[in-house]
Protein backbone atom coordinates (compact mmCIF):
# COMPACT_ATOMS: atom_id res chain seq x y z
CA UNK A 1 0.00 0.00 0.00
CA UNK A 2 1.22 3.39 -0.96
CA UNK A 3 1.45 6.31 1.37
CA UNK A 4 -0.94 8.23 -0.49
CA UNK A 5 -3.65 5.60 0.11
CA UNK A 6 -3.11 6.06 4.14
CA UNK A 7 -4.07 10.15 3.08
CA UNK A 8 -7.64 10.98 4.80
CA UNK A 9 -9.06 12.12 1.35
CA UNK A 10 -8.31 8.97 -0.13
CA UNK A 11 -9.80 6.79 2.62
CA UNK A 12 -13.34 5.21 1.57
CA UNK A 13 -14.65 5.17 4.98
CA UNK A 14 -13.79 8.88 5.46
CA UNK A 15 -15.17 9.72 1.80
CA UNK A 16 -18.42 7.87 2.64
CA UNK A 17 -18.86 9.71 5.85
CA UNK A 18 -18.55 13.31 3.95
CA UNK A 19 -20.70 12.05 1.39
CA UNK A 20 -23.15 10.84 4.01
CA UNK A 21 -23.31 13.89 6.01
CA UNK A 22 -23.24 16.45 2.77
CA UNK A 23 -26.63 14.01 1.49
CA UNK A 24 -28.04 13.76 4.78
CA UNK A 25 -27.76 17.42 6.88
CA UNK A 26 -30.60 19.04 4.10
CA UNK A 27 -32.66 16.20 4.86
CA UNK A 28 -32.21 16.22 8.79
CA UNK A 29 -33.17 19.62 8.62
CA UNK A 30 -35.82 18.79 6.37
CA UNK A 31 -37.33 16.36 9.10
CA UNK A 32 -36.25 18.00 12.19
CA UNK A 33 -39.03 20.46 10.85
CA UNK A 34 -41.45 17.34 10.98
CA UNK A 35 -40.30 15.76 14.44
CA UNK A 36 -38.78 12.62 13.18
CA UNK A 37 -35.37 11.52 12.68
CA UNK A 38 -33.72 9.99 10.05
CA UNK A 39 -33.53 6.42 10.95
CA UNK A 40 -37.57 7.24 11.65
CA UNK A 41 -37.94 8.21 8.27
CA UNK A 42 -35.99 5.09 6.94
CA UNK A 43 -38.29 2.60 8.41
CA UNK A 44 -41.24 4.72 7.58
CA UNK A 45 -39.90 4.70 3.82
CA UNK A 46 -39.13 0.80 3.82
CA UNK A 47 -42.53 0.37 5.82
CA UNK A 48 -44.58 2.78 2.23
CA UNK A 49 -42.18 0.78 -0.24
CA UNK A 50 -42.35 -2.70 0.94
CA UNK A 51 -45.87 -2.86 3.32
CA UNK A 52 -46.22 -4.66 6.52
CA UNK A 53 -43.20 -6.74 7.90
CA UNK A 54 -41.49 -8.37 10.54
CA UNK A 55 -39.14 -6.08 12.91
CA UNK A 56 -35.80 -8.38 11.40
CA UNK A 57 -36.76 -7.30 7.88
CA UNK A 58 -37.21 -3.99 8.56
CA UNK A 59 -33.30 -3.20 10.21
CA UNK A 60 -32.24 -5.32 6.95
CA UNK A 61 -33.79 -2.64 4.75
CA UNK A 62 -33.18 0.46 6.66
CA UNK A 63 -29.71 -0.19 7.67
CA UNK A 64 -30.53 -0.58 11.62
CA UNK A 65 -29.51 -2.57 14.05
CA UNK A 66 -32.75 -4.53 15.74
CA UNK A 67 -31.92 -3.18 19.15
CA UNK A 68 -32.40 0.36 17.49
CA UNK A 69 -34.83 -0.32 15.89
CA UNK A 70 -37.34 -1.54 18.74
CA UNK A 71 -36.60 1.70 20.11
CA UNK A 72 -37.90 3.12 16.90
CA UNK A 73 -40.42 1.22 16.52
CA UNK A 74 -41.40 2.13 19.91
CA UNK A 75 -41.24 5.74 19.27
CA UNK A 76 -42.95 5.92 15.89
CA UNK A 77 -46.03 3.75 17.21
CA UNK A 78 -46.41 6.59 20.63
CA UNK A 79 -46.68 9.39 17.34
CA UNK A 80 -49.37 7.24 15.15
CA UNK A 81 -47.33 6.32 12.63
CA UNK A 82 -47.02 2.60 12.51
CA UNK A 83 -49.61 -0.67 13.97
CA UNK A 84 -47.48 -3.41 15.64
CA UNK A 85 -49.77 -6.79 15.43
CA UNK A 86 -49.05 -10.11 16.35
CA UNK A 87 -48.87 -12.93 13.29
CA UNK A 88 -51.63 -14.93 12.65
CA UNK A 89 -49.34 -17.68 11.77
CA UNK A 90 -47.06 -16.95 14.40
CA UNK A 91 -48.47 -15.91 17.71
CA UNK A 92 -44.40 -15.30 18.97
CA UNK A 93 -43.97 -12.76 15.67
CA UNK A 94 -44.84 -9.36 15.34
CA UNK A 95 -45.66 -7.57 12.03
CA UNK A 96 -44.94 -3.53 11.54
CA UNK A 97 -47.36 -1.47 8.82
CA UNK A 98 -47.38 2.39 8.93
CA UNK A 99 -50.09 3.93 9.42
CA UNK A 100 -52.21 6.72 7.00
CA UNK A 101 -50.76 9.24 9.42
CA UNK A 102 -47.51 7.81 8.75
CA UNK A 103 -48.07 7.66 4.81
CA UNK A 104 -49.40 11.04 4.79
CA UNK A 105 -46.24 12.23 6.73
CA UNK A 106 -44.03 10.45 4.04
CA UNK A 107 -46.45 12.12 1.74
CA UNK A 108 -46.43 15.94 2.97
CA UNK A 109 -42.75 15.26 2.83
CA UNK A 110 -41.42 13.17 -0.41
CA UNK A 111 -41.65 16.64 -2.70
CA UNK A 112 -38.77 18.07 -0.47
CA UNK A 113 -37.09 15.18 0.13
CA UNK A 114 -37.04 14.71 -4.07
CA UNK A 115 -36.19 18.38 -4.31
CA UNK A 116 -33.06 17.53 -2.22
CA UNK A 117 -31.76 14.98 -4.00
CA UNK A 118 -32.64 16.16 -7.19
CA UNK A 119 -30.26 19.15 -6.51
CA UNK A 120 -27.48 16.75 -5.86
CA UNK A 121 -27.69 15.22 -9.12
CA UNK A 122 -27.96 18.52 -11.06
CA UNK A 123 -24.65 19.50 -9.28
CA UNK A 124 -22.93 15.85 -9.79
CA UNK A 125 -24.90 15.67 -13.33
CA UNK A 126 -27.11 12.87 -14.24
CA UNK A 127 -24.53 10.37 -15.05
CA UNK A 128 -22.30 10.30 -11.67
CA UNK A 129 -25.39 10.65 -10.14
CA UNK A 130 -26.69 7.10 -11.44
CA UNK A 131 -22.66 5.93 -11.60
CA UNK A 132 -22.13 6.78 -8.08
CA UNK A 133 -25.50 4.97 -6.83
CA UNK A 134 -24.09 1.63 -9.04
CA UNK A 135 -21.13 1.83 -7.24
CA UNK A 136 -22.72 1.88 -4.21
CA UNK A 137 -24.89 -0.56 -4.58
CA UNK A 138 -21.84 -2.90 -6.34
CA UNK A 139 -20.08 -2.22 -3.12
CA UNK A 140 -22.99 -3.25 -0.98
CA UNK A 141 -23.08 -6.52 -2.60
CA UNK A 142 -19.30 -7.86 -1.98
CA UNK A 143 -18.16 -9.75 0.55
CA UNK A 144 -16.07 -8.01 2.88
CA UNK A 145 -13.92 -10.93 4.24
CA UNK A 146 -12.82 -12.24 0.76
CA UNK A 147 -10.17 -9.53 0.03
Amino acid sequence: MSKSLLKTSRSLPIALLRARERVMGPIREMLSGVGITEQQWRVLRVLQETGPQEPTKIAERACLLLPSLTRILQKLEEKGLIDRTRDLQDKRKQIVQITEAGADLIEDNLETSIALLEETRAQMGSDRYEALLDLLNELDKTDPGSG
